[in-house]
C-alpha cells in the first residue's frame, strides 16, 4: 500500500529513521485512538479492526471499566514490586484466575509480564517439578521470541540469527489434517500421529528424559491449524502414563476467543500449566502461568518472579476485564462472531478457488490462500495484496501462516454485526478484484 495522507505518511517515516527494520511491519496502517471495534488512523480515518492488537483486545479497545479500573489503581499504588510488598490486586487476579481456569482439586498462579515470559517460566517449573531436561514443541509452534519460546518456536524466519538456542529441545509434526491428512477420518489421524509419538520416544528422546509437551490448542502465528480433539485427549493420556508434564499455550486461544474462556475446554482435556498472556489485561502487559499446585510449588526459591509481573496498574486492568467479559458474556459473543465469520468464509471459498481451507474455532478463523487448490504450493503475493486492498478500504488485516499466506480474523468479539459484514465484505470484495476466478 501507498501511504498518501499526510500524517500517516510522515509517522511511518519516522518510524524508519529511528525504528530498527527488523520490528514488522504487519499492515501498513497508522493508529491515533480507539474504541471498541474502530482505529482512527492519524489522518481520522475510521478502520474497521480485525486484528484486536494480534489477539489482545477481544473486549473491544478501551472499555471503559478498565480505563476506570487503571485511572484509579495509578492513582494510589503504580510499582512496588510484589516481591518487596504483597498486594492486594494480585492476590485479587490469582485467585478470580483459579477459579477460571482450576487445574485439578488445588491450582495456583503466577503472573508474568507477556506471553513469551509465560512460556519461559513454564518450561523452568516443568523441569524443576521433573527433574528433567527435555522438551517436546510442535511444528507450526509460536511461543514467542524470547531464548526458550525462539527456540520452541516454528517459523525460522523469526529465528534468523538469533542461535545457538535452547538445548533439549525437540520438535514433532503437528496434527495437520489440511495438508496431511485430507479424507482421513479425524480419530485415525490422530491415531497416526500419536503411534509416532511413542515410536519418537524411541528414537529420539527417552519419555523418561522429557519435562513437558508444549502444544496450542489451536495454532496463533502457524495458521490457526486446531488439534484434532483424539489426538489432545490422546497426548493428556501419554503424558499421565509417562509422567511428562501437559503444557498448554492459551496466549491468543484464550479469554473468549473460541467462544469458551479457555480453547482447552473444547476438547475435555485439563493441562498441568497453561500459558496465557494477550487479551487478559486490554493490552495492558500482563500474562500468567497456571499450573496444578503441587507442579507450581516444585519450584526452587527465587528461580521464577521478576521485578516488574503482577504490576499493579496492570493487576487492576486485568481484574477490570474479566469482569467486563463476564457482564458481557464474552464466550457467547465469540461463538456468534466465529459463526459469522466461518459463514462467510466458507461461502467465500465456493468462489474462489484461491481460499484453499477455512479453518479455526469459535471467533479464531481463517482461511488459507494457494495456487491450483495445492495445499503445498502457499500464494503469499495474494495474501499480502488483500491485506493492502482491504487497508486501502479501510479494513486492518493480518496473516499468519509460516509462508504467510493465511488470512486471520482476530476483531474485538464485541463487534457489531453491521460491522462485522461490512469488513467480510471488504475481503470478499479484495478477493474478487484480485482473483478475477469466481466460479
Amino acid at each position: 500500500m501507498t501511504v498518501t495522507a499526510e500524517k500517516s505518511r510522515e509517522l511511518l517515516a519516522r518510524r524508519n529513521q529511528f525504528v530498527p527494520n527488523a520490528i514488522g511491519i504487519f499492515n501498513p496502517s497508522t493508529a491515533l485512538s480507539a474504541k471498541g471495534s474502530i482505529i482512527i488512523d492519524a489522518d481520522g480515518r475510521e478502520m474497521i479492526d480485525f486484528a484486536g492488537g494480534i489477539g489482545v483486545v477481544n473486549a473491544g479497545h478501551c472499555p471503559p471499566p478498565v480505563v476506570e479500573a487503571i485511572q484509579r489503581q495509578a492513582e494510589t499504588l503504580i510499582h512496588c514490586s510484589f516481591n518487596v510488598a504483597t498486594y492486594e490486586r494480585y492476590l485479587q487476579l490469582a485467585e478470580k484466575l483459579v477459579n477460571l481456569f482450576p487445574h485439578g482439586d488445588h491450582t495456583k498462579v503466577m503472573l508474568t509480564n507477556s506471553g513469551a515470559e509465560s512460556v519461559e517460566n513454564a518450561i523452568k517449573i516443568a523441569r524443576q517439578a521433573t527433574g528433567r531436561s527435555a522438551v517436546i514443541c510442535y511444528g507450526g509452534a509460536f511461543h514467542g521470541r524470547t531464548l526458550m519460546a525462539m527456540t520452541l518456536t516454528s517459523k525460522v524466519g523469526y529465528k534468523a540469527g538469533c542461535g545457538p538456542f535452547a538445548p533439549e529441545v525437540y520438535r514433532i509434526p503437528f496434527p495437520d489434517s489440511y495438508r496431511y491428512g485430507s479424507g482421513m477420518d479425524p480419530d485415525a489421524f490422530s491415531d497416526i500421529h500419536l503411534r509416532e509419538l511413542e515410536h519418537f520416544f524411541h528414537t529420539t528422546v527417552s519419555a523418561s528424559q522429557v519435562a513437558a509437551i508444549i502444544i496450542e490448542p489451536v495454532q496463533g502465528e502457524g495458521g490457526f491449524n486446531v488439534v484434532p480433539k483424539k489426538y489432545l485427549q490422546g497426548l493428556r493420556k501419554i503424558c499421565d502414563q509417562q509422567g511428562i508434564l501437559l503444557i498448554l499455550d492459551e496466549v491468543q486461544s484464550g479469554f473468549g476467543r473460541t467462544g469458551k474462556w479457555a480453547a482447552y475446554q473444547h476438547f475435555d482435556v485439563v493441562p498441568d500449566i497453561s500459558t496465557w498472556a494477550k487479551s487478559m489485561g486490554s493490552g495492558m502487559p500482563i500474562g500468567c502461568v497456571i499450573g496444578k499446585a503441587s507442579i507450581m510449588d516444585a519450584c526452587k526459591p527465587s528461580t521464577i518472579g521478576g521485578t516488574y509481573p503482577g504490576n499493579p496498574v496492570c493487576c487492576a486492568a486485568a481484574i477490570a476485564t474479566l469482569d467486563y467479559m463476564e457482564d458481557i458474556h464474552i464466550n457467547a459473543l465469540g461463538e456468534k462472531v466465529g459463526n459469522i465469520v466461518r459463514g462467510r468464509f466458507l461461502s467465500m471459498q465456493k468462489k474462489y478457488t484461491a481460499i484453499g481451507d477455512v479453518r479455526g474455532l469459535g471467533a479464531m478463523m481463517a482461511f488459507e490462500l494457494v495456487k491450483h487448490q495445492d495445499p503445498f504450493q502457499p500464494d503469499a503475493d495474494l495474501c499480502k495484496k488483500l491485506i493492502s486492498y482491504c487497508a486501502e478500504q479501510g479494513l486492518i488485516l493480518i496473516n499468519a501462516g509460516l509462508q504467510g499466506n493465511i488470512i486471520r480474523v482476530l476483531s474485538p468479539l464485541v463487534i457489531e454485526e453491521p460491522l462485522l459484514q461490512k469488513g467480510l465484505d471488504m475481503i470478499e470484495a479484495g478477493l474478487d478484484f484480485l482473483t478475477k476466478q469466481v466460479v
